[in-house]
């Protein structure tokens, strides 16, 4: 007897079909359509400026631009008329606003007050109206910052490093750097609020070494002079190196040595001609009868100086003349 495998199969192949249909409705969904879009953009003051749409819908018959976050009559720059290839001014129309048949917005020479929302209204020959925003955002490029330090030269576990980071920019983000790279904080480290004032406490040798801090906004950065700082030991003096103060210890010994050495000499000329008994020892006449001198001629013996003449012979010894030696000194007398 046959088995009923007929209907089964059947019923087994309309099983399959249907899965197949809920996979097919599960995965499929209708088609959407893009909207417009605005790109946001940033800008530097001075600088031309195009506000770009994308997926502007097909068909249309006119597009608008207004200053603000919604269409509003009162501040639409400009609407553009594309069958008649006309542009309407508006009134926040400037002067410096040109739209494109593309639908871009272009400003010429944007200033600070130029930042803001912006919104786009397209219309199709259908009457569908569609609206985006972008935001354009003016920056002033920052100036050159610098570095306001309570103290240069700082001891090691003793003192406090505050740096300040001075700017008079506005809007800005503020990053520290040392010795030519990204600070890394430590914690010893700690940072202000908006980053401006970095304290180091307490500072240690490895602090030592150039910061700088960097201001910069969305268009533009600039980073300040390096800033030196020193730390020394508690064992430094005066901070200064030891090549230095080897030197200052060699210059004072120096100093030191040629002092005794030319106290040493006028001392010893000093006392040398005192001692001379050439040039010092009074010379007589040699000895004879009372009342007679050598030749027989009579004379007498010149009296002791006394206290009032011991000065200037004093200052002859000090200061002997070839004229007075030659007279005292029979030796010279012989020579000349």
């Amino acid at each position: 007897m046959e088995a009923p495998s007929a209907p089964a199969h059947r019923g087994l192949s309309l099983w399959k079909e249907l899965l197949l249909a809920v996979s097919l409705l599960s995965f499929w969904s209708p088609p959407t359509t893009a909207r417009i879009t605005v790109e946001s953009i940033n800008a530097a003051e001075g600088e031309d400026v195009l506000l770009l749409a994308h997926s502007l819908p097909e068909n249309l018959v006119s597009y608008s631009w207004y200053r603000g976050e919604r269409v509003d009559s009162k501040h639409q720059i400009a609407t553009y008329i594309i069958t008649l290839a006309r542009i309407l001014p508006g009134p926040a129309h400037s002067g410096r606003e040109t739209i494109y048949t593309n639908g871009a917005l272009l400003f010429q020479k944007v200033i600070l007050n130029d930042t803001g929302h912006y919104t786009l209204q397209t219309i199709t020959k259908d009457t569908q109206t569609e609206v985006a925003s972008g935001q354009l955002r003016v920056y002033k490029p920052v100036g050159k910052p610098s570095i306001r330090a309570r103290n240069t030269t700082v001891t090691e576990h003793k003192d406090t490093v505050e740096l300040t980071c001075l700017t008079n920019d506005t809007g800005i983000s503020i990053h520290w750097f040392f010795r030519d790279q990204r600070l890394l904080l430590t914690n010893r480290m700690n940072l202000s609020q908006d980053n401006s004032t970095l304290i180091i406490e307490p500072v240690r040798r490895e602090d030592a070494g150039g910061y700088q801090c960097e201001v910069s906004n969305p268009i533009s950065a600039s980073k300040s002079d390096p800033h030196r700082l020193d730390v020394q030991t508690e064992n430094d003096y005066s901070g200064y190196s030891a090549g230095t103060i080897a030197g200052i210890v060699i210059g004072v010994l120096f100093v030191v040595a040629m002092g005794s050495s030319l106290g040493c000499f006028l001392y010893h000329r000093r006392t040398g001609r005192a001692s001379d008994p050439q040039g010092l020892t009074e010379h007589r006449p040699p000895a004879s009868t009372p009342g007679q001198g050598p030749s027989g001629a009579s004379t007498s013996l010149d009296p002791l100086p006394g206290p009032r003449t011991a000065g200037p012979i004093y200052e002859d010894l000090l200061h002997p003349s070839t004229d007075v030696y030659c007279r005292i000194s029979p030796r010279a007398d012989g020579a000349s």
